[in-house]
């Protein structure tokens, strides 16, 4: 075997040792953790078929909305995100609207 050759193969499993521990290095309980997204409900911004769930008769819960932008159905949104949000029919609201 060569030098260049014997160089090559110690690299090779210096990386494959790097690897192998790295793949078995687990998460500890210290690391911190996600939270998760902060959502709230958002009446009148869902298309028909993509409320989360209702808020009136006619409707049962999630995809049953039969009219784009419902005031009575809504959808989830991150938190603080609703009244931001415009629609041909308005801005989305936290409240239903008759």
């Amino acid at each position: 075997m060569t030098k260049t050759q014997t160089t090559l193969a110690a690299a090779a499993v210096l990386a494959l040792m790097v690897g192998a521990a790295a793949a078995a290095e687990e998460p500890t309980s210290d690391a911190p953790k996600a939270e998760p997204a902060v959502k709230e409900k958002c009446y009148g911004v869902a298309k028909a078929g993509q409320n989360d769930c209702m808020s009136g008769p006619g409707t049962s819960c999630a995809g049953t909305s039969k009219t784009d932008y419902s005031r009575k159905d809504w959808k989830e949104v991150p938190k603080g995100t609703c009244v931001t949000i415009k629609t041909p029919k308005g801005m989305g609201s936290l409240t239903p609207k008759g």
